[in-house]
């Protein structure tokens, strides 16, 4: 994974789980599948765990990106490091010591994300920014699917790719939260370069929305250079 280009991350949670191994290979042109956790306590809602992390990472190829909407991360991240991601990311409004975490992380040979809600600021990275792979910058309230993007993150993504000029790094910048075709191109162009969605996906033709999303998302990418 790099940011030389746009990657699109279909979410599993929007997935028909009655059909799940189609859903799965109807997507299989996708760059990562995004594995929402959520407990019922960091946000208002549940979602799946670790078995179901499992049979999705037997069931596709794709590099499974787990974002975890616990309020325990300490104690979670384990569970998904051993269920065979290749991206966890936690919530900077739930950990206690991201340093350490983020080590625990790495030290798996899995890439390390920290994600921040709609209202936390992009300053609360400052003293981690150089240790992370990926920035997951929320751009709707966590907790549901199929939520309007809230407007003002596009200012928050510029803010973000700003301080990551400044500390001379590049982490990967995605976004999660009411990202369509619409939306792609200015949301790259704010420098996102990994774009989760959910609903977009998991409706009609799931392959012709990947391919919708990453094409309007690389237009952004051309106006960005």
């Amino acid at each position: 994974m790099t940011s030389d280009d746009v990657l699109v991350a279909p979410s599993v949670l929007s997935a028909d789980f009655t059909r799940l191994q189609e859903e799965l290979d109807d997507v299989r042109g996708a760059d990562l599948l995004h594995f929402d956790v959520m407990d019922g306590h960091f946000v208002p809602n549940l979602s799946f765990g670790v078995a179901i992390a499992q049979q999705v990472r037997r069931s596709s190829s794709l590099p499974l990106d787990v974002h975890l909407m616990v309020e325990n991360p300490e104690e979670v991240v384990p569970w998904f490091l051993e269920a065979g991601a290749d991206v966890v990311t936690f919530h900077w409004e739930a950990q206690t010591h991201a340093e350490r975490l983020v080590d625990l992380i790495h030290r798996s040979g899995v890439k390390a994300g920290v994600a921040l809600n709609p209202a936390t600021p992009v300053c609360c990275l400052e003293s981690i920014i150089d240790e992370l792979d990926l920035v997951l910058v929320m751009t709707v309230n966590p907790g549901f699917g199929g939520q309007g993007f809230v407007e003002g993150c596009h200012r928050k993504l510029r803010q973000l790719t700003g301080m990551c000029r400044d500390h001379g790094v590049e982490p990967l910048i995605e976004v999660d939260g009411g990202i369509k075709a619409a939306n792609a191109s200015q949301v790259v162009r704010d420098g996102a370069r990994v774009l989760v969605a959910g609903s977009a996906v998991f409706s009609g033709d799931r392959a012709r929305n990947v391919e919708d999303i990453r094409r309007e998302a690389r237009r952004g990418l051309q106006r960005s250079v």
